[in-house]
């Protein structure tokens, strides 16, 4: 074979496998893959904000991109008004974000299948129980569990009482655009007297953290 022959069959691609992919083609595929699997571990183990306390899982855990674990308050002047959701809570009853227009207002957002939302579940119980004599109601939205009673389950364990929407869909979620993400479970806001935003959290929060949002709300005047 010639010099020139030897240069011409080094540069030539080999026959390939009846079927196969272009090597590009595979190159690509897998590097797809890759990132696919890099942003489905980039979940609440890894780097949501978690209370202290009990957060025990049971049954299948889910992964997610967690929020910035940042807690945000809105001056009076700035505030957005909330959106008026309304829907199902989680026993089939109507259930309507305006009817605790007057109240200061705690929405969380959580699923039963999030494990940081079980870390937070015992948090949220004990501020409810210490600020609902203060004109304080808090609401849940329950999102992407896909039947009910994972759900009431959840709240059996961790002693939730106050009411849920019932939202398998995220679609309440996205009523309110920019204050909470799809993505970032769980996370909360607090509403004013006036039905207004108030103050926004994208993380799992801490009794203290909780009441902590709540205190200046609750002293604005009526």
């Amino acid at each position: 074979m010639s010099p020139k022959e030897l240069r011409r069959s080094v540069g030539r691609p080999g026959p390939q496998p009846a079927g196969a992919a272009p090597r590009s083609r595979r190159y690509l595929l897998t590097a797809g893959a890759a990132l696919v699997l890099t942003g489905c571990t980039s979940a609440a183990d890894g780097g949501a904000d978690r209370p202290s306390g009990e957060g025990g899982s049971s049954g299948t855990s889910a992964t997610f991109p967690a929020g910035s674990g940042e807690i945000t308050a809105i001056p009076a002047g700035r505030r957005p008004a909330a959106p008026d959701i309304s829907g199902k809570n989680l026993d089939g009853e109507p259930l309507r974000l305006s009817d605790y227009r007057g109240s200061v207002v705690l929405l969380n957002v959580w699923g039963s299948w999030c494990e940081p939302c079980k870390a937070e579940a015992p948090h949220l119980a004990r501020a409810f129980e210490a600020t609902r004599d203060r004109g304080v109601q808090f609401l849940g939205i329950n999102t992407r569990d896909m039947s009910t009673e994972p759900a009431k389950d959840f709240e059996r364990r961790y002693g939730i009482t106050y009411p849920s929407f019932y939202d398998p869909r995220g679609e309440l979620v996205l009523r309110f655009k920019g204050h909470l993400l799809p993505q970032a479970i769980p996370s909360t806001v607090v509403i004013d007297r006036q039905g207004r935003i108030a103050a926004r959290a994208l993380k799992a929060l801490g009794e203290r953290e909780i009441i902590g949002m709540l205190t200046p709300v609750i002293a604005e005047g009526r």
